[in-house]
């Protein structure tokens, strides 16, 4: 009991008081006192409830997913088919109840069609199923379908690609420790403390940024344009803007072919060297260039759209080859709204379109408002609790206060150094920790009474509590561990920012109130080798 070696009392003080002066940077920040900038300073982040800011919750359509995929598959197989050698000549496609269906002109040609469909199919992940299934009726017909699981799988690497474009744009604000995490298999929460203009973030993250640039039909008749009416393999786009189009409400272009503007580079936000305006400049990587390059020098004194999420921005002429990989998009921006394209583009566009089906916003009073409450609270229950322990246990009352403290800043500490986020319900469970983290010595002071009251001399009484108590503190601790490490893996948001508290405080509670306290008895038995224990 009163063997402390030199090694372990350094060790124990070590790591109390490194992990207490984690938590100095953001017990100096709520106080608005500044801290050495020459210093590491870890910061407990704010939570959106504390800090105010914005929540919003997105969801995806998954059946837009199966569309595109279809679209993709579609060009692909034409593609192959058309540079197979020799060429594999087809009848027109059908892309009818979300699935591929076409004839081949030469019905001797199956075998070499198949082999050239299917390196476009892969293996959905581990289900052993490939993602599209190719079936051949009729001697020549082939029907190319998507199979359940290579939907699934499409549909979350789509959510996960959304969520990384979602944290590059919001990262692109200049926001501090957003919480952008997927919920379910279709949507995405999104929580920024601090944000001033939910508006602009909801904008944002409603912009899917698809980019594209495909050439306009001329040979669609303005009669039928205005019926609908587009010749095949071309599509009806609307304009984004048809008074700057002359009134015209939509464009016919080319469904297949043209370049997507996930090859992008770069984008930025620019002004128009001969009017002036605010457009946004572009720059292709290198096959994205060429790409470019190639469409623009192929059809000089043609028009190509410049579709953005499905609207018709501008349909420039080519009046010459674009061969240096760089291009404006222009049309009726502001110097915000150019701005917020470029952003976009930079972050990638959103594979799915992505609906905000909620949306919260806290001000930054009622956050000022809910930290001055916590503090209160926790300020109150620790007092009484001080009080308490010293009036029923003397100087192990006073070793118990002391862990208390040292508890509470460790605790602050170390979620400074992980970067977690203190939330509301995160205060709450600070205040159940102060409470809770007495339970520890209020066991074995008690034990130490017990051991007392059966005659064992003050050292033997000190030992067995500590030794005996133990057991019972360790088996509810882990209890304990199990109920926050459940909480933390299947809650979210305010849940999850109470059950890191509690895990935090469950090592730091039973680190002070059972090894910090034994060290400060053994050296005070050490010393004062009293006779008797007043507790």
């Amino acid at each position: 009991m009163l063997d402390f070696p030199v090694w372990k009392r350094v060790w124990y003080w070590g790591l109390a008081l490194l992990a207490a002066a984690a938590a100095l940077p953001s017990i100096l920040s709520l106080a608005n006192i500044s801290w050495p900038s020459a210093l590491p300073d870890p910061m407990v982040n704010l939570g959106l409830d504390l800090a105010g800011g914005s929540h919003i919750l997105l969801e995806a359509d998954p059946a837009q997913v199966g569309r595109q995929r279809l679209e993709t598959m579609e060009e692909s197989v034409r593609t192959a088919l058309s540079d197979a050698e020799p060429r594999i000549r087809i009848g027109d496609l059908s892309t009818s109840d979300g699935r591929l269906s076409f004839m081949l002109d030469d019905a001797t040609q199956v075998d070499a069609a198949r082999e050239e469909i299917l390196p476009l199919t892969y293996g959905a992940g581990l289900t052993g199923q490939r993602d599209w299934e190719i079936n051949v009726v009729d001697g020549n017909r082939f029907i190319v379908s998507p199979t359940e699981e290579g939907l699934e799988q499409a549909v979350s690497l789509a959510m996960d690609s959304a969520t990384e474009v979602v944290r590059k744009r919001i990262d692109a604000l200049g926001t501090r420790e957003p919480t952008i995490i997927r919920q379910g298999d279709e949507r995405i929460v999104v929580q920024v403390p601090g944000l001033e203009d939910p508006e602009a973030l909801k904008a944002l993250l409603g912009q899917t940024a698809k980019l594209e640039f495909k050439l306009v039909d001329t040979n669609a008749a303005p009669s039928d344009l205005a019926q609908g009416i587009v010749p095949p393999g071309s599509e009806l786009v609307p304009y984004a803007d048809p008074a700057e189009a002359g009134g015209v409400p939509a464009l016919a272009v080319r469904r297949l072919g043209g370049i997507k503007g996930d090859q992008l580079t770069d984008a930025r936000q620019t002004f128009d060297s001969q009017t002036n305006e605010p457009v946004v400049s572009i720059t292709f990587n290198q096959q994205g260039g060429a790409k470019f390059a190639k469409l623009t020098t192929e059809n000089v004194n043609r028009p190509f759209a410049i579709i953005l999420d499905g609207q018709v921005l501008s349909a420039p002429n080519i009046n010459e080859p674009i061969l240096g990989g760089s291009a404006q998009i222009s049309g009726s921006f502001t110097v915000d709204t150019a701005n917020q394209l470029a952003i976009s583009l930079r972050s990638g566009a959103l594979p799915v379109d992505l609906k905000v089906i909620e949306e919260r916003t806290v001000g930054p009073d009622l956050g000022a408002d809910s930290i001055r409450k916590g503090m209160i609270a926790m300020g109150v229950g620790t007092l009484l609790v001080i009080l308490l322990m010293i009036a029923t246990y003397g100087r192990f009352g006073l070793y118990a206060t002391a862990a208390l403290v040292i508890n509470v800043m460790m605790i602050l500490g170390i979620m400074a150094v992980l970067g977690a986020t203190l939330t509301l319900p995160g205060l709450a469970g600070f205040v159940l920790t102060i409470g809770a983290a007495v339970d520890a010595n209020v066991l074995i002071n008690e034990r130490i009474r017990e051991e007392r009251k059966k005659g064992r001399r003050v050292v033997a009484a000190v030992e067995n509590g500590y030794k005996e108590a133990s057991r019972a503190i360790y088996d509810a601790n882990v209890t304990n561990f199990i109920a926050g490490v459940l909480l933390f893996l299947f809650g979210s948001g305010p849940i999850r920012g109470f059950a890191v508290v509690l895990i935090i405080g469950l090592f730091t509670s039973v680190f002070t109130a059972v090894a910090l306290t034994r060290m400060w008895v053994a050296r005070w038995l050490r010393k004062a080798r009293p006779s008797e224990l007043h507790i």
